[in-house]
C-alpha cells in the first residue's frame, strides 16, 4: 500500500535566536496526527528569549538587508533547494500535519512557485515618479519615491497550509529587505524549520531570521508587547485576529481570518467541469482550509442531476491514514477537533439536517460528511466547522444565494459555475466577498494573486506582489535644482 515511513526516534526542534539554533526554556512533545507517536520534541521560548529575538533581528536590519539583486538570487535558490528536499518535506506536513499525501505534495509544488515570484519581485521594488512641475512654483522641482522595508516583521502562522502560507509571509517579507521573525503553529513547528534552513542555506543572513515556538496566546501578547517589531502578519481564526490587531496599536497588521467560504452551480454550469472540482474542494486537507467550500449551492433544475453524482465521487474518496498514497481525506489536527466536528453534526442532524454522506468519526478522522436541508441558522451553517463537512443548499434565484452568502460576518472568497458571462459579472459585483472565482470553487487560488477577504475574514492581501506593499514604506524623495 506504499506506506511512508514514519520518524522512530523524536527530531529536534529548535529556536534560532540571533542567528543561532539554540535550546528553549523548556520542551514539549510533538505527534504524529493519525498514529499519535511522539515525531519531535520542540524547543520552547520565554518572554526574555522572544526579546533577544527581535534585539538581535533589530541589530542585524540597522546593518543593512541583502541588496535587491542578491534577496532575488537567494529566493531563487531557495525553491530549488525545496524541490531538492520535496520528499522530505512532504513526510514532514504529512506526519505533523496529518494531511493525505497529494495535499502534502500540493503544498511543496505551491512553495516553490511562491518563492520564484517572491524572487521576482525583489527585482522589481520601484517607486514611482511624482510630476511636481504640474504644481505652480514647482518648475524645477523633482519628486520620486522609494520603496523601503519597515525593518523587523512578526509572521504568526497556521497549521493547515504549515509551508506555503509560512512562505507567503517570510518570502515577500525577505523579498523587501525586512527581518523575519516567525511563530509557527504548535502543531506544525519542524516544517517551518526546514523552510528557515532552505532559506539560511540559499543565501540569506541567519540573523535576518528568527523562530520562536510556544504558546499562541503568550507568544502573541510577548511579540506585541514589543515596540520594535512594526508589522504583524496573522492567519488564524477571527478571534485571535482581532486581539492581535488590537495589540498592535499604530502598528500595521494583515489579517488571513475566518470563513464560511460557498460555491454556487448555476443551472446553465458546466456540471462536468463543476463536478470535476468541487469534490476536492470541500475536503482537501480534511475541510481545514479557510476556502474549503462549507456552503455548497446547487440550482434547483439541476441538483437531482448533480447531486447523486456528487455524492458518489465523495463517497469514493479514501479517508484515514494519511501515510497511505491512496488516501484522499486525513485526520483532523487532533482528536478534540474531531470530536467537535462530529458534535456539530450530530447537533445539525437533531435539529432537522439529513446525512447524504459520512457523519462517522474515528479517533481524529471524519469521514467526508455532506448534509442537506440545512437551514441558514444552524451552526454548520453559522459559524466555520474548518472540517471535512459540505452542507448543500439548493436555490431557485442567484440573487438569493448571493444575499445568502453575504448575511454571514465573513467574506473570503466565493466561486461560480455558470456560462453566462452577464450572471457571471452582475454576481462579481454584488458578492462582498474578497475574491469571486467564475468556474472555479471558492478554493480556488494561484500564488501570485492578491488573496485576502473582507469583514470578519480579515483585510489586506497575501501574493508576493501584494504584500510587499504593506511590507514597505513609500519614502518621498524631492530635490529642488
Amino acid at each position: 500500500m506504499n506506506k511512508i515511513s514514519t520518524p522512530t526516534k523524536p527530531r529536534s526542534v529548535r529556536l534560532l535566536v540571533g542567528g543561532k539554533w539554540v535550546d528553549g526554556a523548556g520542551t514539549a512533545p510533538l505527534y504524529d496526527k493519525y498514529t499519535g507517536e511522539q515525531v519531535a520534541e520542540i524547543a520552547i521560548a520565554d518572554e526574555a528569549i522572544v526579546n533577544r529575538a527581535i534585539a538581535a533581528l533589530d541589530d542585524a536590519f540597522r546593518r543593512g538587508p541583502l541588496t535587491p539583486a542578491a534577496r532575488a538570487v537567494a529566493l531563487a535558490k531557495a525553491s530549488e533547494l525545496v524541490e531538492s528536499r520535496k520528499a522530505e518535506l512532504v513526510e514532514t506536513i504529512v506526519t505533523e500535519a496529518g494531511f493525505a499525501r497529494s495535499d502534502a505534495e500540493g503544498e511543496v509544488s505551491r512553495t516553490i512557485q511562491t518563492l520564484l515570484s517572491s524572487s521576482d519581485e525583489a527585482r522589481n521594488l520601484s517607486g514611482e515618479v511624482i510630476p511636481l512641475s504640474g504644481a505652480p512654483g514647482q518648475e524645477k522641482r523633482l519628486g520620486f519615491t522609494l520603496r523601503v522595508p519597515l525593518g523587523v516583521v512578526c509572521a504568526i502562522t497556521p497549521f493547515n497550509a504549515p509551508l506555503n502560507t509560512v512562505t507567503h509571509k517570510i518570502a515577500p517579507a525577505l523579498a523587501a529587505g525586512n527581518a523575519v521573525i516567525v511563530k509557527p503553529a504548535s502543531a506544525t513547528p519542524m516544517t517551518t524549520q526546514i523552510l528557515v534552513e532552505i532559506l539560511i542555506e540559499a543565501g540569506f543572513p541567519a540573523d535576518f531570521l528568527a523562530i520562536v515556538n510556544g504558546s499562541g496566546s503568550k507568544m502573541s501578547a510577548w511579540l506585541t508587547g514589543n515596540p520594535t517589531v512594526r508589522f504583524f502578519t496573522f492567519t488564524g481564526s477571527t478571534a485571535v485576529g482581532a486581539k492581535i490587531h488590537a495589540a498592535a496599536g499604530l502598528r500595521r497588521t494583515q489579517m488571513e481570518l475566518g470563513s464560511i467560504a460557498a460555491t454556487i452551480i448555476d443551472a446553465d454550469a458546466d456540471i462536468d467541469l463543476a463536478l470535476s472540482k468541487v469534490v476536492r474542494a470541500g475536503f482537501r486537507k480534511a475541510g481545514q482550509v479557510c476556502t474549503s467550500i462549507q456552503r455548497l449551492y446547487i440550482h434547483q433544475d439541476i441538483i437531482d442531476t448533480v447531486l447523486p453524482r456528487y455524492l458518489t465521487a465523495v463517497k469514493a474518496l479514501k479517508y484515514g491514514n494519511p501515510h497511505l498514497a491512496e488516501t484522499a481525506v486525513g485526520p483532523l489536527i487532533s482528536e478534540k477537533e474531531a470530536i467537535r466536528v462530529k458534535s456539530w453534526i450530530d447537533a445539525a442532524i437533531a435539529e432537522g439536517a439529513t446525512l447524504l454522506a459520512g457523519g462517522e468519526r474515528t479517533g481524529p478522522v471524519i469521514a467526508p460528511t455532506v448534509l442537506a436541508d440545512v437551514t441558514p441558522d444552524m451552526k454548520v451553517m453559522q459559524e466555520e466547522i474548518f472540517g471535512p463537512v459540505v452542507n448543500i443548499r439548493p436555490f431557485s434565484s442567484l440573487d438569493d444565494a448571493i444575499d445568502e452568502i453575504n448575511a454571514t460576518p465573513y467574506g473570503l472568497a466565493t466561486g461560480l459555475f455558470t456560462q453566462d458571462i452577464t450572471r457571471a459579472m452582475t454576481a462579481a459585483q454584488k458578492l462582498y466577498v474578497g475574491g469571486v472565482h467564475i468556474n472555479e470553487t471558492c478554493s480556488s487560488r494561484v500564488d501570485l494573486m492578491p488573496y485576502g477577504g473582507v469583514k470578519d475574514s480579515g483585510f489586506g492581501r497575501e501574493g508576493p506582489k501584494y504584500a510587499i506593499q504593506e511590507l514597505t514604506d513609500e519614502r518621498l524623495i524631492t530635490i529642488s535644482l
